[in-house]
């Protein structure tokens, strides 16, 4: 079988490519190479694996990416509100038209993973399910969920509305929550939080690329659905978050009272309908935070402009 992965050179997408070749798939990355491509370096000695340079706004390029291709897993995305805030023409041309792109390259015997997210339910009292009505709050909300429908409306599509991202890959994200806290705990000392009490979930970058490989291997039970990915043991507060790197970094918490999250994240989510096929998570937070701090510290992030 034949994989091809858009945004391969990403966050997830470095994670699932080594993932996917030891699993014996042909792999196919299509990316731009907004943030390098030195992450993509090691799988060139694999003869399963293949690159092309070019960028999911292009029809061409998509036209040229699928060929041959069995399944297709869409990483490639403008991610996060703050990313999205600050251009929102790119965010609705590469998480929009670029999904439409793929949609009308498609056949309908090539399948389709999509990365969406959980942003994509807005502010929510209750549980939230696959079924949990969508009300997106932030351009980064917005655009995944006009993409889900794009994908779920032409394709053989299979949509996955991942927790919240964290832990070690190749292409590091330090705008991700638990990612976040833990390199300033070990490089200020300190951290400031705002809606202690709000509720997150969770999910290993580790975890999410199993996810797609599970999804590679049971398309005939899950095509054409959505579903939550993430632990149910994992959906905490950031205080708790907090507290569990305090346990590994000395470190100051000043919880304050101003600040809020535009995606309005502070929900329960249900995994039960993926965890009945057969998929569960298997990095917990500790485990994810240890990762963490062992290797923020061998990453040097140094600026020109203090006298520290």
């Amino acid at each position: 079988m034949k994989v091809l992965v858009t945004g391969g050179a990403g966050y997830v997408g470095c994670a699932l490519v080594p993932m996917l070749l030891e699993k014996g798939y042909d792999v196919k990355v299509l990316d731009n190479l907004m943030f390098g491509g030195d992450q993509l370096l090691p799988f060139f000695r694999e003869p399963k694996f293949e690159f092309i340079k070019g960028d999911v706004r292009n029809p061409w390029d998509i036209k040229q990416a699928v060929q041959g291709c069995d399944a297709i897993i869409h990483l490639a995305a403008i991610v996060g509100y703050p990313a999205c805030r600050q251009d929102p023409e790119l965010a609705e041309a590469v998480n929009l038209d670029g999904t439409n792109n793929l949609a009308l390259a498609l056949s309908k015997d090539q399948t389709i993973m999509f990365a969406s997210t959980g942003s994509n339910y807005g502010a929510v009292e209750d549980i939230c399910t696959e079924d949990t009505p969508l009300h997106p709050l932030s351009l980064y909300g917005q655009t995944k969920t006009k993409a889900e429908k794009i994908l779920l409306d032409n394709c053989s599509a299979i949509v996955y509305r991942f927790a919240t991202a964290f832990g070690v890959s190749p292409r590091l994200r330090l705008d991700l929550l638990i990612n976040d806290f833990t390199f300033k705990a070990l490089s200020q000392e300190y951290l400031v939080v705002y809606e202690r009490h709000f509720m997150r979930t969770f999910i290993h970058v580790h975890d999410m690329a199993r996810a797609f490989c599970f999804g590679l291997e049971n398309p005939d039970k899950m095509t054409g659905q959505v579903y939550n990915v993430g632990s149910e043991d994992m959906n905490l507060s950031k205080e708790r978050i907090c507290e569990c790197i305090k346990q590994y970094v000395k470190c100051y918490v000043h919880y304050a009272d101003v600040g809020e999250d535009a995606d309005k994240r502070n929900y329960v989510v249900s995994y039960k309908k993926l965890n009945d096929l057969g998929y569960t998570t298997s990095i917990d937070i500790d485990t994810g935070i240890r990762e963490l701090v062992r290797a923020l510290k061998v990453v040097s992030f140094k600026t020109p402009y203090s006298n520290v």
